[in-house]
């Protein structure tokens, strides 16, 4: 049986970034027509009603409905460290982040934090996500699991390092490249998963790891590739003094061949003008981490620079140095940076920066991130006055963009009112 839900209905026809807010399409007694898992139409709620007269209704009220957010960039083997004591990127990682990974040699605990961390991310509203795992396969094994019990579309691949990590997280050039290729014919495709390959960053990689990595990625190249770039400056000081024959980070990867369309590279603060040329030029994908930049003080994305250049940019969490599993606070942290540089994000940007550019980020904007006919029914239902200090802004608000921006900036996991999965209600 089909399933009519009603409410207030947000979508996109462009990008607000070049369009406006007039990107945006707002139906303010809006329905959405579900069936087989995808949406099969969209428009006021009157007129679906009489169309669709045998279909189940559920309303929603004055409640917003939204294609699902996406979380472009997201390590969830790190779930139970979030919000550990901050240090520099490179102490972090070493007293929090690779203590924390060990402990997924054991794949019964790396099914437990799976399994926590799809229902995180589904309490706060985010459908579909592209995470790192750990050096251990299972640790790729059980996130897939998990996210294939609850039907989402994510990506995720095993992280690969053969220096500057313990020894019991390195591995080897060929053994990366046996690994990834193994995990990648296994869940490639299969439902609604995808492997994406997966060098940590190059300090944790050899040249010689990186170039099997891209290899692979030549075998393979409807997959993503994803890595850090360029997030705090005495990494990129650390980048330079191991790779001395390398122009700047950005070539540490594409000597190796891991520059084209369907890279996805996270943080990207600190870029020089040859990098951002050779991003814009290749297709690459930048993901904004912005509660991890500020969290471990890494700097500001340059967001109306990178877009008015032409850059294709998503958002992200980057859970666990993130320091929130909600795209409502993100979307806040990156409202907050963009002001510290001196461009105020308008709402429109804000959501669509969660949703269909975060998937277009992932080359999937033509399947998750909209509400249109025919796009997978990845929904989420935002009540917009989940607290008392959000109603009673909403209550002014003079249209719907007035009425949305007090949720990004005061709203958590309350305002989930609901989120439907492939067409389902979780």
């Amino acid at each position: 049986m089909a399933d009519l839900l009603l409410g207030q209905v947000l979508s996109f026809t462009g990008d607000p970034f070049l369009m406006g807010p007039e990107a945006a399409r707002h139906e303010s007694h809006g329905a959405v027509l579900v069936e087989g898992g995808r949406i099969r139409a969209t428009g006021p709620a009157d007129a679906l009603r009489a169309a669709y007269p045998q279909a189940r209704v559920t309303d929603y009220g004055r409640a917003l409905i939204s294609a699902g957010f996406v979380d472009a960039h997201v390590h969830y083997p790190q779930t139970a460290i979030i919000a550990s004591w901050g240090k520099r990127l490179i102490d972090w990682l070493n007293l929090y982040t690779f203590p924390e990974e060990m402990r997924f040699a054991d794949p019964a605990y790396a099914e437990e934090i799976a399994t926590r961390y799809t229902g995180l991310a589904l309490a706060h509203g985010t459908t579909s996500f592209c995470t790192y795992s750990t050096i251990h396969p299972a640790s790729v094994d059980t996130i897939f699991g998990a996210a294939q019990a609850r039907n989402m579309r994510i990506w995720a691949g095993k992280t690969c390092m053969d220096r500057n990590a313990p020894e019991g997280l390195r591995d080897t050039a060929q053994s990366a490249y046996d690994d990834s290729r193994a995990l990648l014919e296994k869940w490639h495709g299969v439902d609604r998963l995808s492997y994406v390959i997966t060098p940590r960053f190059s300090p944790t990689s050899t040249p010689e790891q990186l170039a099997a990595l891209g290899g692979l990625w030549r075998e393979y190249p409807d997959c993503l590739m994803q890595t850090h770039l360029s997030e705090q400056t005495d990494e990129i000081d650390w980048v330079k003094g191991l790779f001395p024959q390398s122009r700047d980070y950005l070539d540490t990867y594409e000597a190796q061949g891991l520059l084209a369309e369907g890279a996805i590279f996270g943080h990207a603060i600190h870029l020089t003008p040859r990098e951002r040329a050779r991003l814009k030029e290749s297709g690459a994908s930048l993901i904004h981490c912005p509660t991890s930049n500020t969290f471990i003080g890494s700097g500001l994305f340059d967001m109306a620079g990178l877009k008015a250049e032409g850059q294709r940019i998503g958002l992200a969490t980057d859970t666990g140095g993130g320091s929130s599993f909600s795209m409502l606070r993100t979307m806040a942290a990156a409202y907050e940076v963009a002001q510290l540089r001196g461009t105020a994000l308008h709402p429109s940007q804000l959501w669509w920066l969660a949703t269909q550019g975060s998937a277009q980020s992932l080359r999937a904007g033509h399947l998750i991130g909209n509400i249109a006919p025919g796009m997978e029914a990845d929904l989420v239902v935002v009540d917009l006055a989940s607290t008392p200090a959000i109603e009673q802004a909403t209550r002014r608000a003079g249209d719907i963009w007035q009425a949305i921006f007090p949720t990004i900036m005061l709203g958590d996991d309350r305002a989930i009112r609901a989120t439907w999965v492939g067409g389902k209600a979780t």
